[in-house]
């Protein structure tokens, strides 16, 4: 990710991510438990790593549970201004057209949930096939969403003012996990 030009402060690093996203798998255990399937939904880029993490805390909290794993491909970006699209994409892979979700919980993992645009595609677009109950998690809630979507299962909530920009740095798109604050050069 490139970062703008302002003043960046590591404010969570790897260490502290591993146990953040322990205690997502925690959090969503009590949910998944008795599943007859459960099927973790990375929207790409980070969220498809944080959903792997976060498979196998579950596959050791929930032996012998059906866990399928697949990926969205959804851009928009909106925590980072010189990404954003005008509308938010999603585009389906081929081997995603004739997917049965029906009778799974399904879980779609994040990394920032901001304004919400994301988070609101992937799940229309799973409820499209077949998906009844549809849960979410971010590594980041931002706390400032403008579609009524909220995540159910948020490793951090972070309020921080409006033009700052949370940069999450997920293996192996960023070399270190960490998440760095960005504050635009005042100008």
């Amino acid at each position: 990710m490139t970062s703008p030009a302002g003043q960046q402060t590591t404010i969570y690093d790897t260490a502290a991510l591993e146990r953040v996203l322990d205690a997502m798998a925690v959090a969503l255990m009590p949910r998944l438990h008795g599943a007859a399937g459960v099927t973790l939904v990375g929207v790409r880029r980070r969220g498809a790593p944080l959903s792997d993490g976060l498979l196998v805390r579950l596959q050791t909290l929930l032996p012998g549970a059906d866990i399928a794993r697949l990926d969205l491909l959804i851009k928009r970006y909106a925590d980072d201004l010189t990404l954003l699209h005008p509308e938010t994409r999603l585009t389906e892979q081929p081997e995603h057209a004739d997917i049965d979700l029906t009778g799974r919980v399904i879980v779609v993992v994040d990394d920032v949930l901001y304004k919400g645009f994301s988070l609101n595609k992937a799940v229309q677009y799973l409820l499209a096939k077949g998906g009844s109950q549809i849960l979410t998690a971010v590594l980041v809630d931002r706390v400032c969403t403008t579609l009524p979507i909220h995540a159910d299962v948020a490793g951090l909530k972070l309020q921080v003012a409006p033009n700052h920009i949370v940069e999450c740095h997920v293996p192996p798109f960023e070399p270190v996990f960490q998440i760095v604050l960005v504050q635009p050069e005042a100008g």
